[in-house]
């Protein structure tokens, strides 16, 4: 592994609940797998599961354990919305694959949550409403633009006054864009429950175990790891996050870190629809509720530079999370009773690389996340899963890494 950082520090929110416990076992000898997959957060998990119920022989491995890298750091607004506005991203990918991401991405929330329920996974599921704010990325007009974008890429959307979005939501915004079918949720209990699925299906966990060596060849991939044994698989699953090994080819690929808060519970019925709400803004804020009735509220994002200076922010950041909180939503008690940072990585154009890496056929990988990563994780499970069988998914070209990698 090149890059082995703090995924997050602070105290997330989601300490305060119970996710199950997901059993693993020691790595003492050689072993064989069809599929390995290096990862137990929530990509990992999505990987496992899909996999598994492929029919396929699963061994996961994790170098800290499940549940325990950035996946706790995640606020969890799961959103077919991407980052990248759709205006945005037909400008730098075209309007036809611009619109096939975000078509995608739709899909990849209907997909998943079919999938909680088909497996009865409690991890506080919630179907939201979604207002995106005019801010100082998209002004009303832009929103309004994007607003048309959309519905004739066939998404649903709702342009919303100033007017409109105070007599619906009480929020004072020069504008917004009403969306429907987001979802909010539990990351570590989603998490735990895939893993669990997965080993209701015979996949095998190990932790902690590294891999410290990966060598791939026509036939098969060998991963040495860390206490000596060695895993000999068919193909390999990198789900590694923002850990990057350095088999994976150089990309426009930058760190960000970014911070969150969550209040004590609120009184009920906080806002109407409970909606998630985010900014058209750079640096842009996003806000939620939990199921207990905390508003959780994320931001503040910037390049990451390291650890100690990223940390050293957290009381900074939460005192200016909780005052833009208090702006948008003065009836609130925004005083945070949890404060935490995580970093993630993404891409120029917002979207993440998915696939085979060139000239190792037999070695897939997830990278550059952004802000709706566990989104892009679904989709990342649907297409290797895909690829694995020697099926064609019709967006490999869409998500592909660069072939000079």
């Amino acid at each position: 592994m090149v890059r082995k950082l703090d995924l997050r520090s602070g105290r997330p929110v989601w300490f305060a609940y119970r996710a199950p416990p997901v059993p693993t076992g020691k790595l003492t000898r050689d072993i064989r797998a069809e599929v390995l997959v290096v990862g137990m957060g929530i990509s990992g998990a999505m990987m496992a599961d899909a996999l598994a119920r492929a029919g396929h022989g699963v061994v996961c491995i994790d170098r800290r354990g499940p549940l325990l890298g950035s996946t706790s750091a995640t606020t969890a607004l799961v959103q077919f919305e991407l980052d990248q506005p759709l205006i945005k991203l037909a400008a730098i990918k075209g309007k036809i694959d611009a619109v096939r991401a975000w078509r995608r991405s739709r899909l990849a929330v209907v997909n998943l949550r079919g999938r909680i329920a088909e497996l009865g996974i409690t991890c506080n599921l919630a179907r939201l409403p979604s207002l995106y704010l005019a801010g100082n990325l998209l002004a009303p007009a832009q929103l309004r633009d994007e607003s048309d974008a959309r519905r004739q890429a066939g998404i649903a959307a709702t342009y919303l006054t100033r007017r409109a979005l105070s007599d619906s939501f009480g929020i004072d915004r020069a504008a917004a864009i009403l969306s429907h079918d987001n979802i909010a949720l539990d990351p570590r209990k989603l998490t735990a429950g895939l893993l669990l699925s997965a080993v209701g299906r015979k996949a095998r966990l190990y932790a902690p175990v590294e891999a410290d060596e990966i060598r791939s060849d026509r036939d098969e991939v060998v991963v040495k790891t860390g206490g000596g044994p060695t895993i000999t698989a068919r193909h390999l699953v990198l789900a590694t996050g923002y850990e990057l090994t350095d088999i994976i080819p150089a990309t426009a690929h930058s760190i960000v870190s970014t911070w969150a808060i969550a209040t004590a519970r609120q009184p009920k019925d906080i806002w109407p629809g409970a909606a998630l709400l985010w900014e058209a803004s750079e640096p842009y804020l996003y806000i939620r509720t939990t199921a207990d009735d905390r508003v959780i509220c994320g931001g503040e994002d910037e390049d990451f530079t390291d650890e100690e200076h990223r940390d050293a922010l957290i009381a900074e950041k939460s005192k200016r999370l909780a005052a833009k909180l208090g702006r948008l939503l003065p009836k609130l008690d925004t005083r945070p009773e949890f404060s935490w940072t995580g970093s993630f990585g993404t891409t120029t154009s917002g979207l993440p690389y998915i696939g085979a890496l060139p000239r190792h056929p037999r070695i897939h990988a997830v990278m550059g996340y952004g802000g709706n990563g566990i989104t892009f994780s679904q989709i990342a499970s649907e297409m290797v899963s895909s690829a694995i069988d020697g099926l064609e998914d019709v967006d490999t070209d869409l998500f592909a890494f660069p072939a000079h990698g």
